[in-house]
């Protein structure tokens, strides 16, 4: 799998703004799909993904974290996987972001409003994001 990296990733993907209503299956993503109308943290790493060719279905961050049968908890991350975090051990609520090497993650939250890469230490220096849950892998579909 190639690493993301800023010259692969549409130009959109940058300028994508933190939009809190448009959830993976909410109305608004299903009546104007794609990143030009903004996005919450789980949508647009899921857009993410899927430009490298990962299909994730329209998950919650808690189904995300929950599900065996799509992805796997992954104990080492890799450029892809996703990053999960929150305030506490909780799943539901919890911020989703994309690996895009030296574990560094590619993420949209409503503090930055834009497109943002942090370290594992800017996540921790944040109380509602202090916690990390753990990393997702996604299986190529067909395998």
């Amino acid at each position: 799998m190639p690493e993301p990296s800023e010259d692969e990733l549409p130009a959109g993907v940058w300028t994508t703004p933190y939009v809190g209503r448009r959830f993976p299956g909410s109305r608004s993503v299903a009546e104007k799909p794609g990143l030009a109308e903004g996005a919450n943290c789980q949508f647009f790493a899921y857009e993410v993904l899927r430009h490298f060719g990962l299909d994730v279905p329209a998950w919650r961050s808690s189904d995300l974290w929950a599900d065996a049968e799509l992805t796997e908890r992954v104990a080492v991350p890799r450029p892809l996987d996703l990053a999960l975090f929150n305030a506490d051990h909780e799943p539901w609520g919890a911020h989703v972001g994309v690996v895009v090497g030296e574990v560094r993650i590619l993420h949209l939250c409503a503090e930055v409003g834009r497109p943002a890469v942090w370290t594992l230490e800017e996540f921790a220096a944040r109380e509602r994001y202090r916690t990390l849950l753990g990393f997702k892998r996604v299986r190529p579909t067909g395998t």
